[in-house]
């Protein structure tokens, strides 16, 4: 009893740690009520493992170091709940971890437009309001092949724009095999019900005929309804009906055709050895009046929905009272005046846009990359290391059943399980998330830069002797 009521004892008054030099640099930088707070609560910590009866030379030790955790609990304090994160699992387009990357260039256009003043409803030429989709106008235009065009915050939001303008009242005709549910369990029948138009449903899971649209069509259709299948495959015993082979039923009963195409492909990824996805440019030229789709997923930048097609339709989506709930900041517009600016030349799309460069990067390259990051870890008495081939992910449902053969680096370690290794790396000041493979872990080097080798190995070095 004597032993515990010392232990007490020593635990210094609050005036000896605001006199701690530590404590005074935190108190000239930050708040002293925050500082008091992270006080309080690290000696009620203490106390608290006094009276649950924890190891003295614990307690000891959690004394003479109360500065440097009251530093760290500040810290934790302070810290972003949004922040960045290294992600070393090997999906390309990581839903959970932001989807595809930006370039510093981006990033530098959002800042030249955000710090000051912009002209985003401001027509510099005439000195009078403008509007902020004609800035994307002419280069998307350009690009795709379309009349005109529009963004919206997502491509969700696009397809309840489209058919609230196009078929709010009347019914879109649809495969029953191209009723998707899209991420956060949000369908294609539920964004269609919301819209106020009818989904008239034809054909069977497996098997839609140009016979099915065309028996459906009555005085109340609205438009012929496509939707991509990009988060999933239906394979074997199928038969479905293209854009191209729905042009003649377009023509014969003068119905719009619109495409919902999920991802968004401005360029032929089959050319790079990845499964064939229709373009944006095709769906136009096939005679798709309305085509959709996603910024921030193949298209390789922010999130959004893109509008493109028959001026006369998106004319009208302009007007729709919808889209001033759904319009989009200039935020998203200067980082996509950019993401398209790459794309007047293939090449150079390639090799800008993050997510394309990682989905088309060649496996001797990766090799390569993968005994530089072993070398940069370099050797210790903790961790060894291991390249191995691994099968990497495109994500966010795009090219479901794409396998991307890669490499990878195994970490092999003394201490720790793979287990215990993956949540501390989760927990690193800058979060690493791996991956388990096989009872190891690993890190894919296609969705790792360069420049977050360091991380990695600062993350690794604090472990060593832990």
């Amino acid at each position: 009893m004597e032993n515990f009521m010392n232990l007490y004892k020593m635990i210094p008054k609050v005036d000896q740690i605001l006199d701690n030099e530590i404590i005074k640099k935190l108190l000239e930088e930050n708040s002293k009520n925050l500082i008091m707070e992270s006080i309080h609560e690290e000696l009620n910590s203490i106390r608290n493992n006094i009276s649950n009866g924890c190891d003295e030379k614990v307690i000891l030790n959690y004394i003479e170091n109360l500065a440097k955790n009251i530093e760290k609990n500040l810290l934790n304090k302070k810290r972003l709940n949004l922040r960045k994160v290294i992600n070393a699992s090997g999906v390309v387009i990581h839903t959970n971890l932001g989807r595809s990357v930006l370039t510093n260039e981006i990033l530098e256009n959002i800042k030249d437009v955000s710090v000051g003043y912009s002209n985003l409803e401001y027509d510099l030429q005439k000195g009078e309001r403008g509007s902020r989709y004609s800035h994307l106008t002419e280069i998307i235009k350009k690009i795709t092949g379309a009349e005109d065009c529009m963004v919206v915050n997502n491509n969700a939001a696009a397809v309840m724009l489209i058919l609230s303008t196009m078929a709010k009242g009347r019914n879109v005709i649809t495969s029953r095999s191209e009723l998707v549910e899209i991420g956060g369990s949000f369908r294609i029948p539920d964004v269609c019900r919301e819209s106020g138009a009818e989904l008239k449903e034809v054909g069977t899971t497996n098997k839609t005929h140009l016979s099915d649209y065309e028996n459906a069509i009555d005085e109340n259709t609205a438009a012929l309804f496509k939707v991509h299948q990009s988060n999933f495959k239906i394979l074997g015993f199928t038969e479905s009906v293209t854009s191209t082979e729905l042009k003649d039923l377009k023509e014969k009963y003068n119905i719009p055709i619109i495409e919902d195409l999920g991802s968004g492909v401005l360029i032929d990824l089959s050319k790079y050895g990845l499964g064939h996805e229709p373009t944006v440019q095709e769906c136009i030229s096939n005679g798709v009046d309305v085509v959709s789709f996603s910024g921030d997923k193949l298209l390789g930048g922010v999130q959004a929905g893109i509008i493109v097609g028959k001026k006369e339709f998106i004319e009208k989506m302009k007007k729709n009272q919808l889209t001033r709930a759904l319009r989009v900041d200039k935020f998203t517009l200067s980082a996509l005046e950019v993401v398209f600016s790459y794309y007047i030349d293939e090449e150079l799309a390639i090799s800008k846009i993050p997510t394309l460069n990682m989905l088309t990067i060649k496996i001797e390259e990766l090799y390569n990359k993968a005994e530089r990051f072993i070398d940069y870890l370099g050797e210790n008495k903790e961790f060894s290391y291991e390249i191995i081939d691994i099968d990497s992910e495109v994500g966010a449902g795009s090219l479901p059943t794409q396998k991307l053969p890669s490499k990878a680096v195994k970490v092999i370690s003394n201490s720790y399980t793979e287990n215990e290794l993956e949540e501390k790396l989760r927990n690193h000041n800058i979060p690493i998330v791996a991956r388990i493979y096989k009872g190891n872990l690993i890190f894919d080097v296609r969705t790792i830069f360069e420049n977050e080798f360091s991380i990695i190995k600062d993350a690794l070095d604090s472990l060593i002797g832990e």
